[in-house]
């Protein structure tokens, strides 16, 4: 296994990706839009997502502003199976939180576990991110 991206939803899509390229020197790696879901998914990082983990910043549209208790999002773990890293969780006494499958408005195969206060990690299956 192995850190893949921590997510976090902004209020401004531009503002922030001009933060965090222009003021923290990261670049923007990629982004797209998902109509359906009224969403944009932008992620930027120091280096290449195959080898260092990075920040998704998520914009939904129809929210220009976040409390700090709702910006945070999850971290996401790349896994070989998502269904079973999340029968490994449940066997150990964690709680699954999304089976393993498609996301909702995408191909990648995507599972949600929780920690013990609650905060989200989302398994994404090798493979399947489109």
């Amino acid at each position: 296994m192995r850190l893949l991206h921590t997510m976090i939803r902004v209020g401004n899509l531009e503002r922030s990706i001009a933060f965090y390229t222009e003021v923290l020197g990261m670049r923007l790696l990629r982004r797209k839009d998902y109509p359906g879901g009224r969403f944009t998914n932008a992620f930027v990082g120091y280096d290449d997502e195959a080898r260092a983990a990075v920040l998704e910043l998520t914009h939904n549209w129809d929210t220009d502003r976040y409390d700090l208790g709702t910006g945070y999002g999850h971290v996401a773990v790349e896994v070989e199976d998502a269904a079973a890293a999340c029968e490994r969780v449940r066997a150990r006494g964690g709680k699954v939180t999304r089976e393993a499958g498609p996301m909702k408005h995408g191909t990648t195969v995507i599972a949600f576990v929780e920690d013990p206060d609650g905060y989200k990690i989302e398994f994404i299956q090798r493979g399947s991110q489109a």
